[in-house]
């Protein structure tokens, strides 16, 4: 297994006028997607076929949704946000049954559609930003911000579990490295991941300082259920495929912030998201007691109130 199989640079993946689309289709991948578009306004893109539930995100933008479940159509307006970093987001959750077509409103959109194969009929689910839970985790340089739109504490989907992590610079996410690739009732349960990044300079940098230099570092390295390395500088678009093994950190360089989407699904049978720390690494967490949260977070400006948890989710 090599990093050219697990990690691709932003267009890599670019299909059918999606920058990006991971699926089934690619070697050794089964239980989640993610689509990704930028769209012109007026511009639409089908949200075809039925099989695998959606949530829809807006990346940067607002969009119209059309769609359509049992013979009634809805409409549904997603205000959005301008960028990932500024603000969260609304987002639309779509069962397995449902089709539909999505439209930029408002300026250029970027729309990310995290997907998973799924049969039953889920009830379809609005969700403004209000309506989910938002946690600062960890403490200190490993402090960061988690907004949890598709956890099961937010959606009753079948089985994908979605979120989205802002890393502000120099700060460590998906620390201390961590697997969910075995069946242990109770301790571990078996979750492909996908995370799509973003960065950008930090508030406050000069106007000088170009955007797409902006990048983090993530990795993710070989466990007993299979061999695995991607040790790689990640700029915005870029994303890795966690089939399995240990991944962490996720890192913000000095200077810049870091944002990832994931996205998990697996075959067990409970939609649970439970992890194995490295056993090398585990003992970090213990150095956080006492620690305050980093006095940057959250980076959004439109949250509920956030909770602080420094549990064992990434």
């Amino acid at each position: 297994m090599t990093e050219s199989k697990w990690f691709f640079r932003r267009g890599e993946l670019a299909r059918d006028g999606w920058e990006a689309r991971v699926d089934a289709t690619l070697p050794g991948w089964t239980h989640t997607g993610l689509d990704v578009a930028a769209l012109e306004p007026g511009q639409g893109l089908e949200l075809g076929g039925t099989g695998v539930e959606r949530l829809i995100i807006p990346l940067a933008g607002s969009f119209t949704v059309g769609y359509s479940h049992g013979g009634e159509a809805t409409t549904q307006e997603l205000a959005g946000r301008p960028n990932v970093f500024d603000a969260a987001t609304d987002v639309l959750f779509l069962n397995a049954q449902t089709t539909g077509t999505i439209t930029a409103t408002a300026g250029e959109g970027r729309v990310a559609i995290a997907t998973a194969p799924a049969s039953e009929p889920k009830p379809n689910r609005y969700l403004p930003v209000e309506e989910y839970p938002v946690e600062m985790r960890g403490a200190g340089g490993s402090s960061r911000e988690v907004r949890n739109y598709g956890t099961p504490a937010a959606l009753d989907a079948e089985k994908f579990i979605v979120c989205e992590v802002l890393t502000p610079s120099e700060n460590w996410s998906s620390y201390p490295p961590h697997k969910h690739d075995e069946d242990k009732p109770g301790h571990e349960s078996r979750l492909e991941e996908i995370y799509y990044f973003e960065a950008r300079p930090t508030t406050g940098a000069s106007d000088a300082v170009d955007p797409q230099s902006a990048f983090g570092m993530f990795s993710t390295y070989t466990s007993s259920a299979g061999k695995i390395e991607v040790d790689a500088r990640v700029f915005s678009g870029d994303i890795a495929l966690v089939p399995y093994g240990y991944h962490g950190p996720a890192v913000a360089a000095p200077g810049y912030d870091l944002y990832y989407l994931n996205v998990m699904a697996g075959p067990d049978p409970e939609r649970v998201w439970l992890i194995s720390d490295d056993p090398a690494y585990g003992w970090v967490r213990e150095t956080w007691e006492g620690l305050e949260f980093d006095s940057r977070l959250p980076l959004g400006k439109n949250l509920p109130q956030p909770t602080n948890d420094q549990s064992q989710e990434a």
